[in-house]
């Protein structure tokens, strides 16, 4: 049966071509519509052109937010035709078996163009979890330490602070600095730090998204033996990383490669298998990377999203030219910040400023309400700073076009100008 057009304002007309994804069917009551010009969407296997600025919807917002975070317009598109009717399959992907040949395509394809991506051997596993990066704080020395063992923490910001406190009850963890005193507002050198010679591991935050502060380069544990960790959740994808250097990677979904719900971890292999007594099964890295990801049922939705922005940022090119377009944006944000003779501030070293989250304050701490006021008017939202330190915090990961960040520096100068 020939598909019943799909209305949607986010895009050039696209044919649909393929009857098994069509998704509505004529002389029914099921039928997506909206107020705006219709058109049809494809529904082949591959990612859609991204939208033009001329072509992007007048009903969608650009949103700052820092999590769950925008996600590529062309990837919710491509997830829209296919939501009803994977791929001729005659069912969702949200119904699937998660141990089915149809979902096991998507979590192999995801996991081999994540690999593509961040250039990862066979030497680590790439595990597909639940419970967000949080449970990572738990899960880290579950596995990587016995419970007398001790390991090294560089606290930058409040998520560095909040694994180190959890990693307590696992084992003997030290903060070998911390940048609370000075509000978070750089990354240590690491020549002076004081490292545990005896350490298992060094967990640093690579991207405070509370505080904007990144990781540029990384250090070294002071144990020969030990291992680096690295909760990567706000700048995974965002730029090449070199696997290498890092035994774990962990990093919740929901601002760069996904919604909100799947948690990936990337760990050596050689590290598996030794997780303390008492580690619940669902922590245990063994049991997961035994089953490849499988072993109860996956975030099966939020995997299937991520594999598609997996793709998308293939045919971008890599994250080198991802990392390319991030530095473009922060540097019109950041610029604008600093040209506007102290109206606007940004608290953060200029070494470690995040490609990813950009905090800054008004002079007049009074018009910040105003401020988000009008930015919400014109459909720039989500950007009043986080609760624990306020201001305002505008996160531009991948997703973040170009003309929301043009648009957002334009906004600031005429609010600049009206009440400087």
């Amino acid at each position: 049966m020939a598909a019943t057009p799909l209305t949607t304002p986010h895009t050039p007309l696209l044919q649909e071509t393929h009857q098994s994804h069509s998704f509505l069917k004529p002389n029914t009551a099921f039928h997506y519509r909206t107020s705006c010009k219709p058109f049809s969407v494809s529904c082949s296997s591959t990612i859609q052109d991204r939208p033009s600025l001329q072509s992007r919807s007048q009903d969608r917002v650009f949103n700052f937010a820092a999590g769950p975070a925008t996600l590529p317009e062309n990837v919710l598109l491509k997830a829209q035709t296919e939501l009803y009717n994977w791929r001729g399959s005659g069912m969702s992907v949200m119904e699937m078996s998660h141990r089915g040949k149809d979902f096991r395509s998507i979590i192999e394809k995801a996991e081999a163009d994540l690999r593509a991506l961040l250039n990862i051997s066979e030497d680590y596993a790439v595990l597909f979890l639940q419970g967000g990066a949080t449970t990572q704080f738990a899960s880290v020395p579950l596995n990587l330490c016995e419970p007398d063992d001790t390991v090294d923490y560089l606290v930058t910001g409040s998520w560095g602070d909040k694994a180190f406190k959890e990693a307590k009850k696992y084992c003997k963890p030290k903060v070998a600095w911390n940048g609370k005193s000075e509000n978070y507002v750089r990354v240590p050198s690491f020549d002076g730090l004081e490292l545990s010679p005896d350490a298992k591991y060094l967990h640093i935050c690579a991207n405070e998204t509370i505080y904007g502060v990144e990781f540029k380069n990384y250090p070294v544990p002071g144990n020969p033996n030990g291992v680096l960790v690295a909760d990567l959740s706000s700048n995974f994808c965002s730029k090449p990383v070199d696997v290498t250097k890092f035994g774990l990677i962990y990093a919740g979904a929901q601002k760069n490669v996904g919604p909100s719900g799947v948690c990936i971890v990337i760990v050596r292999k050689d590290l598996i298998g030794n997780a303390q007594e008492i580690t619940p099964v669902m922590l245990d890295y063994k049991i997961h990377a035994d089953n490849n990801s499988l072993y109860n049922t996956p975030p099966c939705f939020g995997i299937y999203m991520c594999g598609l922005v997996f793709e998308d940022l293939l045919e971008q090119g890599g994250l080198k030219e991802v990392e390319k377009k991030n530095e473009k944006k922060a540097g019109i944000l950041y610029n604008a910040i600093d040209e506007s003779k102290g109206f606007y501030r940004c608290p953060v070293e200029k070494s470690v400023r995040s490609l990813m989250n950009v905090p800054f304050t008004l002079e007049k701490s009074e018009l910040e309400a105003e401020f988000l006021k009008q930015a919400e008017k014109e459909k720039m939202v989500q950007l009043k700073g986080h609760r624990s330190v306020g201001g305002m915090r505008a996160s531009i990961y991948n997703a973040m076009p170009l003309a929301g960040v043009e648009k957002l520096v334009s906004f600031m100068k005429v609010f600049q100008a009206k009440h400087a």
